[in-house]
């Protein structure tokens, strides 16, 4: 049986940590920031992990 290949765009958007937690940015921090608030920006900073409801899906995306 062949390889599987994992979905490229998700491998872009989701890190894969040490520990095997799933890692992604936050949204809302692409363009329009000069009405967003300094302090919103700053929360949308980092790292969020993926929800656990979520997370079996993205992870037979990433074929692991």
């Amino acid at each position: 049986m062949p390889k599987m290949k994992s979905h490229s765009g998700t491998a872009k958007r989701v890190k894969v940590s040490g520990r095997g937690k799933l890692l992604r940015q936050q949204a809302n921090r692409r363009h329009l920031l000069e009405h967003k608030s300094t302090r919103r920006t700053r929360r949308l900073d980092g790292v969020e992990s993926v929800s656990a409801a979520d997370a079996p899906r993205i992870k037979r995306l990433l074929g692991i």
